[in-house]
């Protein structure tokens, strides 16, 4: 018996239901932090200001949509993406956005520009100011996200932590902060306050997952300033 079903229209069946998937606001953050590193559902529901219940829904459904994987550590159920894949996924929906969508455009010029309008800097002149040492790297996620990976030599301030820790940094040097993508307000954040208190600084052109993706070293081992 000859099939009636049409392949490309079972395909693009399942290609919806990956984008389905993506479709909330809340599984785009949760994206962001898995991200960082595997993470369990209550620290994701922490950091997100989830109910646990409802973090959980919507990693389910991410999982179901191929997006990322899960597995058990006594407890607790530990998530992590399915592969580097979803972060290309991730930069060509934003792009896309950026270019064709006003109200994305408008809250980057609004927003996001105007606490640095800047160039960022890009991953390789990073890594190559890291190896001549013209550069202080900035890492102002959580503590335990740093924990889980960061760029190499990277001294950790939270952005929480900064204002009070501003001892820490050397103002003869440049300084590059990072956090955990393009759009983390985090990093936008401390170069606002840090210009305002007189540092050269900028901002590196993503975060640590497209670091890491790229193939670039990451540390893992905790350092503080």
């Amino acid at each position: 018996m000859v099939s009636t079903v049409n392949p490309k229209r079972a395909l693009y069946a399942q290609f919806a239901a990956v984008a389905r998937g993506m479709a909330h606001e809340h599984r785009l953050e949760l994206l962001e932090l898995v991200a960082q590193g595997e993470r369990s559902v209550e620290a994701l529901a922490q950091q997100t200001g989830l109910s646990i219940a409802n973090a959980s829904q919507h990693l389910q459904q991410l999982r179901r949509a191929g997006l990322v994987t899960a597995r058990r550590d006594g407890k607790y159920v530990l998530y992590q993406l399915a592969d580097e894949s979803v972060l290309d996924l991730l930069s060509v929906m934003q792009q896309v956005g950026e270019r064709n969508v006003a109200e994305v455009d408008r809250i980057v010029r609004s927003y996001f520009l105007e606490r640095d309008d800047l160039e960022p800097v890009s991953r390789s002149e990073l890594m190559e100011r890291m190896k001549k040492g013209l550069v202080t790297v900035l890492d102002v996620r959580p503590e335990e996200e740093f924990a889980l990976g960061h760029l190499p030599g990277a001294i950790n301030i939270p952005l929480s932590q900064l204002k009070r820790r501003l001892a820490a940094l050397d103002r003869r040097t440049e300084i590059v902060a990072y956090c955990r993508g393009p759009y983390c307000v985090l990093s936008f954040e401390a170069v606002a306050h840090l210009r305002a208190k007189g540092f050269k600084v900028r901002r590196l052109e993503d975060g640590l997952p497209e670091w890491r993706a790229a193939g670039l070293p990451v540390e893992t081992a905790v350092a503080r300033a």
